[in-house]
């Protein structure tokens, strides 16, 4: 009772920002929620996460780990899987459920935005920084799809948040909170290992300091906890290795020690790199896909730091009040150095863990800027306001939807009126999609899809649909390479059939 009369009394106190924070995550609502059934990416890999999750109430099948990463033998843990089944259950199985779910947390996340921004950098930095996250076209496609990446930018910025806390205000229950949210994030993506350097430095910071002052805050009671909560979360794992001859340790090893074409082990080779990297994080954030918006984000970002590190010596030095850009600064620059450190392609979902740090930025140098002189107040406004003009150009409900989700219902249906009950095998020939996507429906329906393999003969059944996704001239399933279509023996097309611009072929054996 106490907390909500607080929130009322700071409501009444501060009526303005309060109503403009309510339009910027109605806005965020808006562009994360409407017709997600028709935006939602699902495909192969979303099919995968759903299968594994429904079997957790159909065959009380707990997994030890999650999806595998897109380089070298590496999983991760389960923990997103476990997040998804409450909301999958109470959607009735449909895979809306846990998109929606990520997109209230993407919601969260606006406003995690504007209350961490409001504290560290004032008022305006955080409406600004909100407002700015809450319209970004990259922030919203990633926050409207059950995918394990798109949770990662909520808890990164609640893990460094945690320990903002603990350094800040000796607030070391946070150090629980920390456990929790640096769990989550590590199990969206090993990227999250990029917030240790910031976490650890704070927290050596604290630790200092809480001897200094000689007081007993009971610190390594709670990081004990934080951290037995942390090891009991990333358990399933370990479970795992320990079953499989630490399969995942060994190539976690190996991806720091023997893969020298993908991740460099010497730090300064980063350096020269930094500008190029900061420019692709701002122009595929900030800037929606405008490279001219995402160089003007560097140097505006870059003339705040100028004008921060002018401040900073000429004035009388005060550690506490400096200490959140030097939060931002470490969080982002072990950031650039990770990827710096990176040989190969870098996707936009990698900046999962330090999505928050563009937006937070502007938000507090463009505050700077306004308190300078009317001249650079204007030019902050103007600024601002391009890139909400970008932001709403490059929008994607301004773009129709993919109704994947629909294709891969209405398929899965036209497949089943086809099979007359008996089990089959599926394959999908497509560039950037695999069978799981349909084959989560046609499981949900009833039917029982195999797995062609050669050596089992029992797994190859009388008929093969074959579902391609590509132009007709491409196609070709009765030659195609694929395991699934390959192992399946000598075919030929009995019928094919073209359902939501993809093309269905009816295979049986020629021999």
């Amino acid at each position: 009772m106490e907390k909500i009369k607080r929130i009322l009394n700071w409501i009444k106190k501060n009526r303005k920002e309060f109503w403009i924070l309510f339009i910027i995550l109605v806005i965020a609502g808006i562009l994360r929620l409407y017709k997600i059934d028709q935006f939602m990416t699902f495909l192969g890999d979303e099919g995968r996460d759903v299968i594994i999750v429904r079997r957790l109430f159909t065959e009380l099948h707990p997994p030890l780990i999650g999806p595998g990463t897109s380089i070298g033998n590496m999983y991760l843990g389960p923990l997103y899987y476990y997040m998804m089944a409450p909301a999958l259950f109470l959607a009735g199985f449909s895979p809306v459920g846990p998109a929606v779910q990520v997109a209230i947390l993407g919601i969260a996340t606006v406003f995690l935005v504007w209350f961490s921004g409001r504290e560290w950098f004032g008022k305006t930095a955080g409406l600004i920084a909100a407002g700015l996250y809450a319209i970004s076209p990259n922030t919203i496609i990633f926050a409207r799809s059950s995918w394990n990446p798109n949770i990662m930018p909520f808890f990164a910025l609640l893990t460094i948040y945690s320990i903002w806390k603990v350094w800040k205000e000796h607030k070391f229950k946070w150090l629980i909170t920390l456990g929790i949210s640096f769990a989550f994030a590590m199990q969206s993506h090993y990227l999250a290992l990029l917030l240790i350097p910031t976490v650890a430095i704070f927290y050596l910071l604290t630790y200092m300091s809480v001897r200094k002052s000689k007081v007993d805050p009971k610190i390594i009671k709670y990081s004990l906890i934080g951290y037995g909560i942390f090891l009991l979360l990333m358990s399933p794992l370990l479970i795992f290795d320990i079953r499989h001859n630490w399969m995942n340790s060994q190539a976690i090893y190996k991806f720091f020690t023997v893969r020298q074409e993908t991740v460099s082990i010497r730090p300064w080779n980063s350096i020269p790199k930094i500008p190029e990297i900061a420019a692709i994080i701002n122009t595929s954030l900030v800037g929606a896909k405008n490279e001219t918006a995402g160089t003007v984000t560097s140097i505006v970002i870059v003339a705040g730091i100028a004008v921060f590190l002018y401040k900073t010596f000429k004035r009388k030095w005060k550690w506490e009040n400096y200490a959140p850009y030097f939060l931002m600064l470490s969080w982002i620059g072990f950031g650039l150095i990770g990827f710096g450190l990176y040989k190969q392609q870098i996707y936009d979902h990698y900046f999962g863990f330090i999505f928050a740090v563009p937006y937070l930025l502007i938000g507090a140098f463009t505050a700077i800027f306004a308190k300078i002189n009317t001249l650079t107040k204007l030019l902050g406004i103007v600024f601002i306001g391009y890139l909400v003009v970008l932001s709403f150009i490059q929008s994607p409900l301004r773009f129709s939807p993919n109704n994947q989700l629909r294709r891969s219902q209405n398929v899965s249906k036209f497949i089943l009126t086809q099979n007359n009950g008996k089990p089959f095998d599926l394959a999908v020939l497509a560039e950037r999609n695999y069978e799981d996507g349909y084959r989560y429906f046609l499981e949900l329906s009833g039917a029982k899809v195999l797995h062609a393999d050669k050596w089992h003969p029992e797994t190859i059944a009388d008929t093969l649909f074959v579902v391609c996704e590509m132009e007709e001239k491409k196609c070709d399933p009765t030659h195609s390479p694929k395991a699934e279509v390959a192992n399946f023996g000598w075919s030929k097309i009995e019928d094919q059939w073209s359902i939501d611009g993809v093309i269905i072929y009816k295979l049986v054996h020629s021999i």
